[in-house]
């Protein structure tokens, strides 16, 4: 992997307003508000000032696992506001984890272009080296995670770094030419990001950002939870499916999980989501 140079240039912990936090409470649990700080960050990957946001329990007696969290979506649609933030990146912490997260460069006010898994999957690996300004991380134990367009960037780091101890992929992009196909959703990003999606362009982004086309270059020492719902209408189900025949030939360790009639975005199964994450990383993390 090329040598990465990364820094904290500023942060600030977020700070909700009564309804705000009762909002969160409801949403993911008492336990985020009682016991998990999240603050937004600006960190430089490659030159490039870059947001971010970093949480961590309250608790400050010990050390805690670090978790990569790969957001989806396309430059600023998708980006995470610190009411989500505070949300999702407090649940994780309120777990016990140290957890990192970028906007991807351009977006939220940060430097450069958002590249949809181009140059910019550089900014989750600069996050790594994050760990060490943090006193609360355990920096010698990693998990990764990422929902829809970060399952890609989930996938691209794992072939980049081999020492994470578990991922999660959630409706996570396998496969961008069937999406491109049959996702009216995701051709639309596409063509965005990417060109259109039966241009040169498209083709070579589509060999290079499609893990399926080289499932081989995922490392064996990474555990795999894969979750997909089986209503979904944006990143496919057989996304999920298509890669597991993959991951059986390599004996690449993994689970698959489908979830009967799930969205894209899960919410009819969201307490059951939640428990499975949390059971994974705490089987391969602690």
């Amino acid at each position: 992997m090329n040598e990465i140079s990364s820094k904290i240039i500023s942060r600030s912990k977020i700070e909700l307003d009564n309804s705000l936090q009762k909002m969160v409470a409801s949403g993911w649990g008492n336990e985020v508000i009682e016991n998990a700080i999240v603050e937004k960050i600006t960190y430089l990957s490659d030159g490039l000032r870059v947001k971010g946001y970093i949480a961590y329990p309250k608790d400050n007696s010990k050390k805690y696992p670090c978790i990569i969290w790969n957001r989806g979506g396309f430059e600023n649609k998708g980006a995470i506001s610190n009411f989500n933030a505070y949300g999702i990146f407090g649940q994780i912490a309120s777990w016990g984890y140290v957890v990192f997260a970028s906007q991807y460069r351009g977006n939220d006010g940060g430097e450069g272009k958002d590249e949809f898994g181009g140059s910019d999957l550089n900014d989750v690996l600069n996050l790594i080296p994050l760990a060490d300004e943090i006193e609360l991380a355990d920096s010698s134990v990693w998990g990764i995670e990422g929902w829809s367009r970060g399952g890609m960037m989930t996938y691209l780091t794992l072939t980049r770094n081999n020492n994470f101890k578990a991922a999660i992929i959630t409706g996570g992009i396998a496969n961008l030419r069937c999406n491109a196909e049959e996702s009216i959703v995701m051709n639309k990003i596409y063509r965005a990001a990417l060109g259109n999606p039966g241009s040169e362009e498209f083709r070579s982004a589509c060999n290079t950002r499609s893990i399926i086309n080289f499932a081989d270059k995922l490392p064996k020492t990474t555990p795999l939870l894969l979750i997909h719902g089986t209503n979904d209408k944006r990143v496919l189900p057989h996304d999920s499916l298509d890669l597991s025949y993959k991951l059986l030939n390599y004996y690449i360790p993994f689970r698959l999980i489908m979830l009967e009639g799930g969205d894209h975005f899960l919410k009819s199964h969201r307490k059951e989501v939640d428990s499975l994450r949390k059971a994974w990383f705490d089987k391969y993390l602690r």
